[in-house]
């Protein structure tokens, strides 16, 4: 990840916890943001790595001013009769998924919660994400609020309710990191987001769009004729649905 983006999301915390005002974003009405969704569990190989090497990037493009970005750390775990939760990647990923719903809920300001999601899902990357607790000195963030959060009962049911969402999905996911722009899942063109996030945007495409949209067009008439997907087809909707998911290409890593 370049260092002028990796700096930029560890000092925005920063910034913010001190009063002094982040980078200015673009004046994007709120009727016309698109929406983007991540449906991810923080020790997936193919998750970290989409949080690290692509999503961090809209943050240092500009795209985020066009869009409503909402994380959902699940994935592929399974809820049992007696609401306890088992994760893909055993307990230590558990522990961290809840961590992470945590900080969404403590920090509701996307540039500080995404700041130390990516915190985590580089060390993650790094294979050092036992470190975790070593994001909030990096961040200067107060531990507190989180840890009491993953320890008591609120993070079980903020797990609870982010299981709810994803079980909804319709279609359902198939595998993580499950991408949905604008409510059409990506399936495994899921790195190519910000060109549909350009195409589905309504008002003056912002700069970072420039060039996107005929990669856009020409992707999706590429992904229709290989496989005869159509990317209308699919609504992201709250529903009841069964969760069939497995880890993007599970078995190569």
């Amino acid at each position: 990840m370049a260092g002028p983006r990796r700096l930029l999301l560890l000092l925005l915390p920063l910034l913010v916890l001190l009063g002094a005002h982040p980078p200015q974003r673009g004046s994007a009405e709120e009727g016309t943001k698109v929406s983007l969704e991540l449906y991810y569990e923080s020790l997936c190989p193919y998750c970290s790595r989409f949080i690290v090497n692509h999503l961090a990037g809209i943050f240092e493009d500009g795209l985020i001013d066009a869009v409503h970005l909402r994380l959902v750390p699940y994935g592929n775990a399974r809820v049992a009769s007696n609401s306890e939760i088992s994760c893909q990647h055993g307990p230590y990923e558990c522990l961290l998924n809840t961590v992470e719903a945590c900080a969404i809920d403590a920090w509701p300001d996307l540039d500080v919660h995404f700041s130390f999601i990516y915190c985590v899902e580089d060390l993650v990357v790094k294979r050092q994400y036992k470190d975790w607790e070593s994001c909030f000195e990096k961040l200067g963030l107060d531990a507190k609020p989180v840890t009491e959060c993953y320890k008591s009962e609120h993070g079980h049911k903020l797990e609870l309710k982010y299981a709810n969402q994803t079980d909804a999905l319709e279609p359902p996911h198939r595998y993580v990191p499950w991408v949905v722009v604008d409510g059409q899942p990506l399936l495994e063109d899921y790195e190519n987001f910000e060109a549909y996030i350009c195409k589905a945007y309504k008002g003056t495409p912002p700069k970072a769009c420039e060039g996107l949209e005929r990669l856009q067009m020409a992707l999706e008439t590429a992904a229709e004729a290989r496989n005869g997907v159509s990317y209308n087809s699919g609504v992201s909707k709250l529903a009841t649905a069964e969760d069939e998911g497995g880890e993007h290409k599970v078995g190569e890593y």
